[in-house]
């Protein structure tokens, strides 16, 4: 068999080792100081051309030195190795995403046999959700050493489109609202949309997480045990009311798997044309709506139990919100009769009307309009 690749050497002292390929005529520096290594550069590349297999199994033999299971470990035994390392909520979605059908062709798969093609393929036929649990499966594995290199790399990796999202509107709700005969489920939808909790979240709300006293709802999140803190007003309070004084607030909802409460949903919606929202869509509503209304963001963030900034941002990233001009708010100043502070030009005046304001107590020299 006629070799590929040939070994050449250039420069006057014949210290410059190149491989030539001779099928693309491509010729690269092997960057050696001696020929013994340059020839065995050369006879790898040749040898490797040759026997791929063997190759294969020979850096299985070499890696299975420090893991005795690389050469077996299949993708089913990651994900189920992941999926042990988590719980609750993020348990039960691990679960559900060992059962994507777009991921059981690359499951009896051995992890260092598998091929950047079988990856892509996977993706292709699946949706947005497999492309991230493959991303998070790959890097995994990258971290626990099951794999030597990355199989895909970063950059290569298809993009994750979400789909659009958006907040559910006040006519909807009202439409949902008015269509729901089940006193159970109208109450239900009327947390979701004071509180902006998630459906589990608020489906799991107990007697013992209202203070009337303050007038506040206060529970952990499940997903992330992060705490959030509502105060409520007279609106949600006529609903809490009707809710049971002891116990859960929701008896049946809370025994309903959370696919079925959004399937509930959706068929509701479906009934009266609205498409595009689900529970989660409650979320964003809240977000948007305090955003429009001026609720700081730290405040806002505190309520729907965000740990990250950013996080919330996304939420109320679509409000819209009407900045006034400049003019109306000097207008609003001077019809409030805001006193402002005396500035540097006012220093070394004897104007009767600047000491006197410059002698009032600081924290009545203004009004905030």
């Amino acid at each position: 068999m006629k070799k590929r690749f040939r070994l050449i050497v250039r420069g006057n002292r014949g210290d410059g080792f190149y491989c030539v390929d001779t099928v693309t005529g491509k010729r690269t520096s092997l960057r050696v100081a001696d020929r013994d290594a340059a020839e065995q550069v050369v006879l790898a590349k040749n040898q490797a051309l040759r026997q791929p297999s063997l190759n294969l199994q020979i850096a299985k033999a070499y890696l299975a030195g420090s893991d005795s299971g690389i050469a077996t470990r299949t993708w089913k035994q990651v994900i189920e190795a992941i999926t042990h390392t988590k719980s609750g909520p993020t348990k039960v979605r691990w679960e559900s995403a060992a059962r994507d059908k777009a991921l059981q062709p690359l499951m009896p798969k051995v992890v260092i046999e598998t091929q950047a093609e079988d990856i892509l393929g996977a993706i292709r036929k699946g949706t947005v959700s497999t492309n991230v649990h493959l991303r998070k499966v790959h890097n995994f594995c990258l971290a626990m050493s099951w794999l030597p290199w990355p199989i895909i790399p970063r950059p290569q990796w298809p993009a994750v489109r979400y789909k659009e999202k958006r907040a559910i509107t006040p006519e909807e709700h009202a439409k949902i609202l008015q269509r729901e005969g089940n006193p159970e489920r109208r109450a239900f939808y009327e947390l979701c949309w004071h509180l902006g909790g998630s459906q589990t979240d608020i489906a799991r709300l107990n007697a013992t997480d209202i203070d009337w006293d303050q007038r506040v709802v206060s529970y952990f999140r499940q997903k992330t045990d992060s705490p959030a803190l509502i105060h409520f007003g007279e609106q949600l309070a006529a609903v809490l009311k009707q809710l049971p004084k002891t116990g859960p607030l929701f008896p049946y909802l809370r025994s309903v798997r959370g696919c079925d409460r959004a399937t509930e949903f959706k068929q509701r919606c479906t009934g009266l044309g609205i498409s595009g929202v689900t529970l989660h869509s409650y979320r964003y509503a809240w977000a948007e709506r305090a955003k429009v209304a001026g609720y700081p963001e730290r405040f806002a963030q505190e309520a729907l139990g965000h740990n990250s900034k950013a996080v919330h941002r996304a939420y109320a990233k679509k409000a819209k919100v009407l900045v006034p001009s400049l003019e109306e708010f000097e207008a609003k100043a001077t019809k409030d009769k805001v006193l402002r502070f005396p500035g540097p030009s006012d220093l070394g005046r004897s104007d009767p009307e600047v000491l006197a304001r410059s002698s009032e107590p600081r924290t009545h020299m203004a009004t905030v309009a």
